[in-house]
């Protein structure tokens, strides 16, 4: 059986209408694609901080001792296979072979950056590009504070700039280990950017002396941060001490010493003891932050406060006083040691103690046990009573029914009736046998 022959030729295409065009782009193409095993250079981009070295790397896969050549964003040539064309003493061979040319580039600049072209000629010749991108850290990084020294509770307001970076830095504020949050912006100049940050922060006495740090994020540089010292002045905090009696009551004709403390910044300059209720009595002395009672009697009972002011404000510390009888041994209720503030703002400071307080919860423990006492006897007591009066009723109501006039129905007259209820249980016996 003799085949068919097929159409060949154009006249093959013309029975497919878009099958020739399909064709010529076909063809097209393959006269661009390398030969061999398709492209045949290597290369990989560069990132460098500005003033250091980047080194460029042009690789052949498949070497075919085809000239390979380095070219810079301008296209002019760098190094033809080892030998450099351009002026440009800051490029060095690094090395030369049939498969690769490496080359480097000392001190590099901004204006260094861009698509640098590694070319290897072939039949068709080959290009591939590798980029420079070149990093700039910040020039400067400097905190600048609203005010020097600040007093407790103000708001003080602090600003770190990073100039001249590229990218954009990211700033991070601390204050000791912690981290808190700025507000940054971000000004380009030319190729550069400056960042400011903003911190805002409330501070208090626990602040003063701690550093707040401003902490560069920038891929250029690593651990670049600068920090400012806060300067916070506080009122006095005061504190009063009893050195004698050291533990225990404080008794009739013995000694009481007290001495107060107070710190502050400024240190405190003006310090000194009243009796809040009263005068001071006569034989009490008082020596600087000490005072002293040689002979304890009941006259002393009050309180005694230590004042300390500075140039902020003024705080102070109270002392309560009650003196025992020679016998007594019970630990004291009412007297010990109060700071009191002067402003709701201080009860934010030092630990605020108050012995009357915890008098207070005492007496009121005392008071609820006697309350629930004498409610637990009322209920007893009328519980006893409505059983005496139940018992009561139930006994009077049997006598009732008992003696109610037995054999009265029978007599024939009062007199008989009575002697027959006094006849008790016996003559009642007999009745019933009666009438059986």
């Amino acid at each position: 059986m003799a085949g068919r022959a097929e159409p060949s030729g154009p006249a093959a295409c013309g029975g497919a209408p878009g099958l020739l065009p399909l064709l010529l782009l076909l063809l097209s193409a393959a006269a661009i694609i390398p030969r061999g095993d398709g492209q045949n250079l290597v290369t990989e981009d560069v990132t460098v901080v500005e003033g250091d070295v980047a080194t460029i790397s042009c690789r052949v896969k498949n070497s075919d001792d085809s000239v390979i050549q380095l070219l810079n964003p301008n296209r002019q040539t760098i190094y033809f296979r080892d030998f450099r064309p351009l002026k440009d003493s800051r490029f060095q061979l690094v090395n030369f072979s049939n498969s690769e040319l490496r080359v480097s580039l000392t001190n590099v600049s901004i204006s260094d950056e861009g698509r640098y072209f590694c070319q290897l000629y072939t039949d068709p010749p080959q290009e591939i590009y590798t980029t420079i991108t070149v990093l700039v850290p910040p020039r400067n990084l400097v905190i600048d504070i609203q005010k020097e020294i600040a007093v407790e509770g103000e708001e003080i307001e602090l600003n770190c700039t990073a100039m001249a970076s590229r990218p954009a830095t990211t700033i991070r504020w601390f204050k000791g280990n912690k981290e808190l949050t700025g507000k940054s912006e971000v000004e380009q100049w030319s190729d550069m950017y400056t960042v400011t940050s903003q911190l805002v922060l409330k501070v208090g006495r626990e602040d003063d002396g701690v550093p707040v740090i401003c902490l560069v994020d920038h891929p250029a540089v690593k651990d670049l941060q600068t920090q400012r010292y806060l300067e916070v002045m506080y009122k006095p905090q005061v504190r009063v001490s009893q050195n004698y009696p050291a533990q225990g009551l404080t008794r009739e004709g013995e000694p009481l010493e007290l001495t107060c403390a107070a710190f502050g910044k400024p240190q405190p300059t003006d310090m000194r003891w009243l009796r809040v209720d009263d005068e001071m009595p006569q034989h009490v002395v008082v020596s600087g932050s000490n005072l002293l009672i040689s002979n304890l009697n009941k006259t002393d009972n009050g309180t005694y406060r230590c004042e300390a002011s500075n140039a902020v404000g003024k705080s102070h510390a109270d002392y309560m006083l009650f003196v025992y009888d020679t016998t007594a041994t019970t630990e004291p209720a009412v007297h010990g040691f109060t700071q009191l503030p002067n402003s709701a703002e201080e009860l934010d400071y030092g630990d605020l103690t108050d012995s009357r307080a915890g008098e207070e919860g005492a007496i009121r423990s005392v008071d609820h046990a006697v309350v629930g006492g004498v409610v637990a006897v009322v209920v007893f007591a009328m519980l006893c009573l409505l059983i005496i009066l139940g018992r009561y009723f139930a006994r009077h109501k049997g006598t009732y029914f008992t003696h109610e006039a037995k054999g009265a129905d029978d007599a024939a007259d009062a007199d008989t009736a009575i002697i027959n209820a006094e006849g008790g249980q016996n003559n009642s016996e007999e009745k019933k046998e009666y009438f059986i």
